[in-house]
């Protein structure tokens, strides 16, 4: 794959996985929300607890599914021959660990940057998401308790 293609792919793939990112948190929230309104406020404990779990099992779910993509990506341009290989390489360089035990050939290794530059993305805004929601969440709270008193 030329350079140029090696952009072109890994910015297309970039962008499809970002797209889910900001899907996949955009319905968090609206799961979120409606949790909240099923809650008598000021929240309980388990209910805080509750919250916190919905909402990072659905971004749990949203970067797997974007590690599947790169695994895809990696099978498709014939990168990797199996699957197995190919989502535990996503999977690492996703996470940015690169164990280095599998290495892609010089025609590829742009493009599997891009799987590391979409999991920095895709965890930071995941990270910045949780902390506005929980952050939220907890204002919520402490209003109420201080309204109580």
């Amino acid at each position: 794959m030329t350079l140029w293609n090696q952009l072109l792919w890994g910015s297309l793939y970039l962008s499809a996985c970002l797209i889910l990112e900001i899907s996949v948190l955009v319905w968090c929230g609206a799961v979120l929300n409606k949790l909240a309104g099923r809650f008598v406020k000021p929240y309980r404990a388990w209910q805080i607890g509750l919250m916190l779990v919905v909402a990072i099992f659905i971004i749990l779910g949203g970067h797997t599914a974007q590690v599947w993509i790169w695994s895809a990506a990696f099978v498709l341009v014939g990168a990797i021959g199996d699957w197995n290989t190919s989502v535990y390489f996503s999977l690492a360089t996703y996470t940015t660990l690169g164990y280095g035990d599998v290495v892609l050939g010089p025609a590829l290794r742009i493009f599997a940057a891009f799987a590391a530059v979409t999991g920095l993305f895709g965890f930071g805004i995941s990270t910045a998401f949780l902390v506005s929601a929980m952050g939220r969440i907890f204002s919520m709270h402490r209003q109420e308790n201080e309204a109580r008193n």
